[in-house]
This record gives C-alpha cells, sequence and structure tokens, in this order.
C-alpha cells in the first residue's frame, strides 16, 4: 500500500497522546492507594493533559489531509454501526474531552470525595480519569480493527495489529511520561520509566512476532483470482493502460526491496533499542536530557514504523496492476 503521511502522524500523535494519559492516570491511582509516597506535582497532570490534547489535535489536523472532501468529514460518524472508522472518529473526540475536563477538574481544584473505601477516598477526578482511560483504551481498538477489518489484506488482519497499535502506543506515551516526571521531580518518575521500559520491550516482542508472521503467510489471492479468469496457464503482458492510474499510486508504494528493508532494521533500532538504552541510562543517571532524546527518537522510529506498516500491506489488485 501508499503509505499516507497524514495517516501515520494521525496514528502515531494519538497513539502517544493516549499513552501519556494512561501514564498520568496510572500516577493518580498510584497516589491514590499508596503505591507511591508523594504526591505527583499539580503540574505534572496540568502540563501533562495540555500535551495530551496538543497531540489529539495535531491528530486530528494531520487526518484532514487524507480527506478527499474535509467539510464532508462529520459524515464519516454517520456510519458507526457498521464501521471502525466511523467509531473512531466517535470514540476521538470522546476521549480528548474527557481528558480535558479531568484537567479542569484538576486546574480549578474541583476534586470532591465521592464515597470512601477503607482508608481510601474515591474523588471524583479519579471517576472521570477512570472515564478518560477506558475511552482511550477503545480508541485504540477501534483505529487497530480499521486495519484488522480489512481481511483481504492479509498483512494487517491479525490481532497482533491491534495489540501493536496499543503498546506502541503505551510505549511512547509512557517514556513522554517518564520525561515529564523527571522534569517536575515527580517521584512518579521511576514507576513510568519502568514501566516505558515494559511497554517498550513488550512492543518490540510483539512487532517481532507480526514480522515473522507476515514473512510466511501464505497468499489467498492469485492471478487468477485478481481478473477473474478461471484457467490454470496466465500470464501477464501488460496492465491495460498506457500509464499511471489511482490503482498504481495508492495502492502501492514504488520503492525498492532495499528501501523498505532498511526502513525495517531503522525502525527496528530507533523505536524499540535505543530508546531502551536510553531510558535506562538516562533513568539510572538521573540524566533527563536523556530522557527528552529517547522520546525523539522514539517517536522518530515509530512514524518509519508505521510507513512500513502501511508498505508492507500488499493489497490483491496488485497481482494485476504491478506485474509490469
Amino acid at each position: 500500500m501508499h503509505p499516507a503521511f497524514s495517516v501515520i502522524f494521525l496514528t502515531t500523535l494519538i497513539g502517544a497522546g493516549q499513552g501519556l494519559f494512561l501514564a498520568l492516570y496510572t500516577g493518580q491511582v498510584y497516589n491514590t492507594f499508596g503505591v507511591v509516597g508523594d504526591a505527583a506535582p499539580l503540574n505534572l497532570y496540568l502540563t501533562g493533559t495540555l500535551i495530551v490534547l496538543v497531540l489529539m489535535g495535531l491528530g486530528l489536523f494531520a487526518s484532514f489531509f487524507h480527506l478527499g472532501r474535509p467539510e464532508r468529514a462529520w459524515r464519516a460518524a454517520t456510519k458507526w454501526k457498521t464501521s471502525w472508522l466511523a467509531r473512531e472518529v466517535i470514540v476521538l473526540p470522546a476521549f480528548s474531552g474527557m481528558a480535558f475536563i479531568w484537567g479542569a477538574l484538576h486546574h480549578f481544584g474541583i476534586d470532591p470525595v465521592l464515597t470512601t473505601t477503607g482508608a481510601v477516598e474515591i474523588r471524583l477526578t479519579l471517576v472521570v480519569g477512570l472515564l478518560a482511560g477506558l475511552l482511550s483504551l477503545l480508541l485504540y481498538l477501534c483505529t487497530g480493527m480499521v486495519y484488522a477489518a480489512i481481511r483481504f489484506i492479509q498483512e494487517w488482519a491479525s490481532p497482533l495489529t491491534i495489540i501493536n497499535y496499543t503498546l506502541l502506543g503505551l510505549a511512547s506515551g509512557f517514556t513522554l511520561a517518564a520525561t515529564l516526571g523527571g522534569y517536575f521531580n515527580s517521584s512518579l518518575t521511576n514507576a513510568y520509566a519502568g514501566w516505558a521500559l515494559v511497554f517498550t520491550l513488550a512492543g518490540f516482542v510483539m512487532r517481532m512476532f507480526s514480522l515473522r508472521r507476515n514473512a510466511n503467510l501464505k497468499r489467498k489471492s492469485t492471478l487468477s483470482t485478481a481478473i477473474g479468469v478461471r484457467h490454470p496457464n496466465i500470464r501477464q503482458i501488460s496492465q491495460g493502460a498506457m500509464g499511471g492510474s489511482f490503482n498504481t499510486r495508492e495502492f502501492f508504494h514504488h520503492k525498492s526491496p532495499q528501501f523498505v528493508q532498511a526502513v525495517k532494521v531503522f525502525f527496528l533500532i530507533a523505536a524499540f533499542i535505543a530508546p531502551v538504552t536510553l531510558v535506562v541510562i538516562g533513568w539510572s543517571n538521573q540524566m533527563l536530557a536523556l530522557l527528552a532524546v529517547a522520546v525523539l527518537v522514539q517517536y522518530v522510529g515509530l512514524l518509519a514504523e508505521r510507513w512500513f506498516f502501511f508498505a508492507q500491506a500488499n493489497h490483491p489488485q496488485n497481482l494485476y496492476y504491478q506485474a509490469t
């Protein structure tokens, strides 16, 4: 498939935003139940929420460049009963709205106690954060299913697509949270850095599983099924057109196998190996600059990973249009 940079930026930006919010809420849960002794600085929640909203807004803005008629974008939500894309369109602003409310409640100090469980006070922000967190996880599901539900693109049609979208979003979000925690001298920094390593390593393992799976796929489509001709011996000598077409532009990346292989090696290093190394060194030596570099390097690696995700997908129509 032809990787559209608008979708690449959309999925990586909102994935990091979702992961960052889940990290912030995890910190609040840790504080509430005494997992971490010191309460998180209020500025960590406020700045983190602002970054979450900026990432979600930038992702949404990038998606408009993928639309032929942006003024009709609202119609995408009307097919929510059958379309995962429509569900994503609905859940994305719903999550952003709940994240905004969570941050606003912290900012204005509106946090009454709703109930008490033992010695633990369940406050309003904890409940609102839970709802936003569930919407965040649902958004990961919707985004992954947009591609996993396309059964005829075998590289995507797997639960691994959803798992990888979730793990990579969590990895980038928690790495960013570790940097913010270090900046605000929060006691949550250790927890954030630890979870960043866990999610990055888990993402690496699952991405390797998906690469292995895709390399060993048994194709269901043949040249015979591609053109609808039932004959045991078919040889293509022309695509039926003198020049390029929508099919040749939008369903193939037009890069050499060597280039695609180089992108794969790069994203495995930049999205997984380098961030783990930088986080371990930065975390153990309290070097905030290395944590910040880890965020940037990992995001560039995720851009390459998402490019490869789309480029590796082989649409059945390519059996016909790319034979020449």
